[in-house]
């Protein structure tokens, strides 16, 4: 039920964007801009949806999915600044503000969390933003993190429907190097440090 709600509200936000924004292209930066037509109402809905419950799967230790978000966001603001586009990048910085003070009390040991009503909205807010800014390969970098560890998990699932066994030992992979004995803010810090290195590649890709 909550998918299918997701899938619904994406596609409202699809055929925003298609009839209201006039949005029905994807800008690759070796293929150049590609129209999708129609079918950029399916494809914006899919994003949405994965970059949700990717946020939302990457919630599973204190500030991990916040802060990762946090740099997302702020390479975001240098693309949206980039375009010029003040509305987007006031609304990105406001965001930004929010996320900082919600950040100080989501770090280890965290006093407030995000559940799914937090995780799921923020994960579909990353996406449109990405959306907005019509550099969608460079989303997918800046994102990374989120991408991987939604991946591991759907690998997972995968091997348990198909294959009737776990592929991996377990998922997601932040619960992987939690099973090593790695402590929370190590395995914490460190998906940080990845995810500026993904910021950067990524807004390196927007750039080109």
């Amino acid at each position: 039920q909550k998918f299918l709600i997701q899938w619904i509200l994406a596609l409202v936000i699809g055929v925003v964007f298609y009839f209201q924004l006039g949005y029905s292209f994807v800008y690759v930066h070796w293929l150049g801009q590609i129209t999708l037509g129609l079918v950029f109402i399916l494809f914006s809905a899919f994003i949405v949806v994965a970059f949700a419950n990717a946020f939302n799967i990457s919630d599973g230790l204190d500030g991990l999915s916040s802060g990762l978000f946090l740099i997302s966001l702020m390479a975001f603001l240098v693309i949206s600044h980039s375009m010029l586009d003040s509305f987007l990048a006031i609304f990105i910085a406001i965001l930004i503000g929010s996320v900082l003070a919600f950040l100080y009390f989501n770090v280890y040991p965290a006093r407030i969390w995000l559940g799914d009503v937090g995780s799921l909205s923020l994960g579909a807010v990353l996406a449109v933003i990405g959306l907005l800014t019509g550099k969608i390969p460079a989303v997918g970098l800046i994102g990374g993190v989120f991408v991987i560890e939604v991946a591991s998990s759907l690998i997972q699932i995968l091997g348990k429907k198909y294959l009737g066994r776990k592929l991996l030992p377990i998922a997601p992979l932040h619960l992987y190097f939690q099973k090593k004995g790695w402590e929370e803010p190590k395995i914490v810090m460190r998906a940080w440090l990845l995810g500026i290195l993904f910021a950067m590649l990524g807004l390196y890709l927007a750039f080109l």
